[in-house]
């Protein structure tokens, strides 16, 4: 009777072992999906002004909540603002600090990280964000953002 417990408990520590490794190569996928995504939203949309990847990556019914300027939930003035952006006669990036990434179940991810932003090249400052992404079928779509804790650098 002990040797089949034992064989049974060595069975089961297996099983729990190979789920457990199933379910961090899913995370490590999430992560490498949501990490390329911000690049598509900010490296490619946002600081090249690519208006028409913009609109891919963000969600019609998009929430923008900001410290600074309030909500906005329309697609076509998130649309509008980074037209304005890109006509500015100072060229405005953002680059990425640091983020973490996790599953919100089958509705999508959640990312949640700093970046700072960059006036010609020059830092101007740093902002935290909250970024929940959804997945429909094979495509991530950006449905809520929250902007705070926007910082001027100190100079």
């Amino acid at each position: 009777m002990a040797k089949l417990i034992i064989i049974i408990l060595l069975f089961l520590s297996q099983v729990l072992f190979a789920q457990n490794n199933r379910e961090i190569l899913k995370m490590d996928v999430l992560k490498t999906e949501i990490i390329q995504m911000d690049s598509l939203l900010f490296d490619v949309a946002f600081n090249q002004c690519d208006t028409i990847l913009f609109k891919k990556i963000i969600a019609d019914d998009i929430e923008f909540y900001d410290d600074r300027s309030g909500l906005n939930t329309s697609k076509v003035n998130e649309i509008k603002s980074l037209m304005s952006k890109c006509a500015m006669s100072k060229k405005l990036i953002r680059k990425l600090n640091s983020c973490t990434i996790d599953k919100l179940g089958d509705f999508g991810a959640v990312q949640l990280g700093e970046h700072t932003f960059y006036f010609d090249g020059k830092p101007e400052g740093t902002g935290k964000f909250i970024h929940i992404w959804e997945r429909k079928d094979n495509d991530w779509k950006l449905k809520r953002i929250v902007s705070y804790e926007h910082r001027p650098i100190k100079k």
